[in-house]
């Protein structure tokens, strides 16, 4: 048997290559968009990719089916509760993929119908031989993970209640999961960091018996508490999700390789403005607060660049990359792997652009936590300092907290239980993370869906975001500010800098 996991971190997305070596036939189950690596890992193996199958619809990523389709000539299989714009083999609960000369022969794949995170969700048992009695593994698709298990709420599921998908879900892992031998390893399609879960391990591979162990929603429990359980608590919706379900069960445009096209400036801007295009800054966090174009949105390309570019930016709009030189590909690439092909070029070494342009520049305003005791006055007040630092020219970090005046920081309270009325303070975190812990007065408006929520702020008031260590907090700071929010400051280091520092 060839067995290969493909896994790519910043989508935390698990995909497998499977093939019997004697007769070289190979199946591709849960394919990203860019499927070139597993084109050349065939052809070295000698293998055929006969069969594309997706374990359900996938909403966090473009899943790459129609690209292998045609680019083998493989079938593209469903779950048989599956409903797709394209020709799909419909994969029956029960039924035996045998890879071998005849049916019955070689590695074996058995099809498990597993409704619950999806209506269409179906797990795969491998044999490397049909009549092992202890499978080799689990392709378990979103319906169990390693330390968690899928979501019951996603809009796949339109029509259906998360308790009664939790419900479906629950009988999936007990009638179906849990019935395999504690040894079966277990391969998920994510890891941790995907908002498909709440829990989800770092580890991309366990088994049946340690997940029966320790992983907290398999634990003896009544159906009603597992309900509850798994249906709160779970990561805001990225706004990019219900167009990637969409398009991976309608159909979407196959894939264009190549680099984006290089803008001027006026370019660039123009784009802006007469076409309606985001300018997205890609380049590293510290970069970006330094010096930004004016009303350019935010994600850097060293953290979970295209989730939280689904997250702030809407489906179908254009973009312009702001990248550092040589990453315009990368980033137009990770940006496709969620559907994200509207890029209208890149704009080449922004920080040299903004060099030349100081005026159509802006600086990040980010406080440290020691400063969110300041009134109103005083944080005017040093922003007043860090303009006559700067000169209004060349960026700067935060104004050092020892250049704060002493008498101004109350010495016996917290430092947020002197934040100012009129000031909003958001944690753009998920729920359960603001659950576990925020400061003092503080709203929840998680990033993934702060674009549908900012009616709720008052643009004439300040906003003072944090997340747990400061990526997040800038990513919505710089959405506010491209909304006309004129007062907005994040946290440095987020609420896990608070924490240290009150400790």
């Amino acid at each position: 048997m060839h067995f290969a996991q493909y896994y790519l971190d910043c989508l935390s997305q698990a995909s497998y290559l499977i093939g019997d070596k004697t007769t070289g036939r190979a199946v591709l189950v849960d394919p990203r968009r860019d499927i070139d690596d597993y084109l050349h890992d065939a052809e070295a193996a000698g293998l055929r990719i006969e069969l594309v199958i997706e374990t359900h619809i996938h909403a966090d990523f473009l899943s790459g089916h129609l690209e292998l389709a045609r680019a083998t000539g493989a079938t593209i299989a469903f779950g048989e509760a599956a409903e797709t714009g394209f020709p799909i083999r419909r994969l029956r609960d029960g039924e035996r993929l045998s890879l071998g000369a005849d049916d019955g022969q070689g590695v074996t794949l058995t099809v498990l119908a597993t409704p619950g995170h999806t209506l269409e969700s179906i797990c795969l048992v491998l044999r490397e031989h049909p009549d092992d009695e202890v499978p080799f593994g689990v392709l378990t698709g979103d319906t169990l993970f390693v330390g968690d298990v899928g979501r019951p709420d996603l809009l796949s599921a339109a029509g259906h209640t998360p308790q009664d998908m939790a419900a479906r879900l629950h009988r999936s892992l007990h009638t179906k999961l849990l019935t395999l031998p504690d040894a079966t390893r277990v391969f998920p399609a994510h890891g941790a960091g995907s908002a498909c879960g709440r829990s989800l391990s770092s580890e991309t591979s366990s088994t049946i018996g340690a997940q029966r162990r320790f992983n907290y929603a398999l634990q003896p429990m009544p159906v009603d508490d597992f309900i509850h359980l798994v249906t709160a608590g779970q990561p805001a919706t990225p706004g990019y999700f219900a167009h990637d379900a969409a398009l991976n069960r309608d159909g979407h445009p196959l894939l264009e390789p190549g680099p984006p096209p290089a803008l001027t400036l006026d370019e660039a801007l123009a784009a802006r403005d007469q076409q309606g295009a985001v300018l997205l800054d890609c380049r590293p966090l510290a970069a970006y607060t330094r010096a930004h174009l004016t009303g350019s949105l935010h994600t850097s390309l060293d953290t979970r660049f295209a989730e939280y570019a689904g997250s702030v930016v809407t489906p179908g709009t254009p973009i312009v990359l702001l990248t550092d030189p040589g990453t315009e590909q990368e980033a137009r690439l990770r940006l496709a792997r969620i559907g994200y092909d509207h890029v209208l070029g890149h704009l080449p070494d922004p920080a040299a652009v903004l060099d030349r342009t100081p005026a159509l520049s802006s600086r990040s305003r980010r406080v440290r936590h020691e400063e969110l005791c300041l009134g109103e006055p005083q944080l005017a007040a040093i922003a007043e300092t860090d303009e006559a630092r700067t000169g209004g020219a060349e960026p700067a970090d935060p104004i050092p907290t020892d250049s704060i005046p002493t008498d101004s920081i109350p010495t016996d309270s917290q430092p947020t239980d002197f934040m100012p009325a009129d000031i909003q303070l958001i944690d753009v975190r998920n729920p359960a993370e603001y659950e576990a812990g925020a400061l003092p007065g503080a709203r929840n408006l998680p990033l993934a869906g702060l674009p549908h929520r900012i009616a709720e702020l008052d643009p004439s008031r300040p906003v003072v975001l944090y997340c747990r260590s400061g990526n997040r907090s800038v990513i919505a700071a710089a959405l506010l500010e491209a909304h006309g929010f004129a007062e907005v400051c994040d946290v440095i280091g987020g609420y896990e800098a608070v924490g240290a520092g009150t400790q």
